[in-house]
C-alpha cells in the first residue's frame, strides 16, 4: 500500500491524532511511530514498513560511526503504539515535543508510510526544499 495525501486534524489534549480512515486497515498489527530527524517530524510505519526502513538504517556495522549514528538517530526515537477505537494514535510526549505539534496537525502520506507535521513547519519545510527540489528534478 502507498500512501497517499495532505490531511488536516485537530489533535485532541491527551496527544491523540486521527489516522486517515482509507489507512486505518494497514495499521490493525500495529503502527510505529518515528522521530523524523533531521525533519521536525513524526513518521508512522506499519509494523512492516518500519522493519523495511531499519534494514536502511542498519546497513552500515555497529563498529562504523555512521552506523552508531544512524542506529541513534532512528530506534532511540521510535515507539511502538496501536489505534483506538476511533483511529486515533496516541503520541508519545518525546515526540510530540520534537516535532511541535500542538492541536492542529497535518498528516502527509509519504509513500512507505506517513508523517505528521505542525502546519507552520511543514509550510517552512517545503519552502526551503523548493528549490532543492527543482534542481534535483530538473538534473534526471
Amino acid at each position: 500500500m502507498l500512501f497517499l495525501g495532505t490531511y488536516e486534524y485537530s489533535m485532541d489534549e491527551r496527544g491523540r491524532v486521527p489516522i486517515p480512515p482509507r489507512f486505518r486497515d494497514a495499521f490493525l498489527t500495529g503502527i510505529i511511530l518515528t522521530q523524523g530527524a533531521p525533519d521536525p517530524c513524526i513518521r508512522a510505519y506499519p509494523v512492516g514498513g518500519f522493519e523495511e526502513q531499519a534494514t536502511l538504517y542498519t546497513k552500515d556495522p555497529i563498529t562504523k560511526r555512521s552506523g552508531r549514528m544512524l542506529r541513534r538517530s532512528f530506534f532511540s526515537g521510535a515507539y511502538p503504539a496501536e489505534l483506538d477505537r476511533q483511529g486515533r494514535v496516541l503520541i508519545p510526549p518525546p515526540l510530540r515535543r520534537f516535532a511541535n505539534l500542538a492541536s492542529q496537525v497535518i498528516v502527509i502520506g509519504i509513500g512507505e508510510g506517513m508523517e505528521i507535521w505542525d502546519g507552520v513547519r511543514l509550510e517552512e519545510a517545503r519552502a526551503r526544499e523548493e528549490a532543492d527540489l527543482e534542481r534535483t528534478m530538473e538534473s534526471e
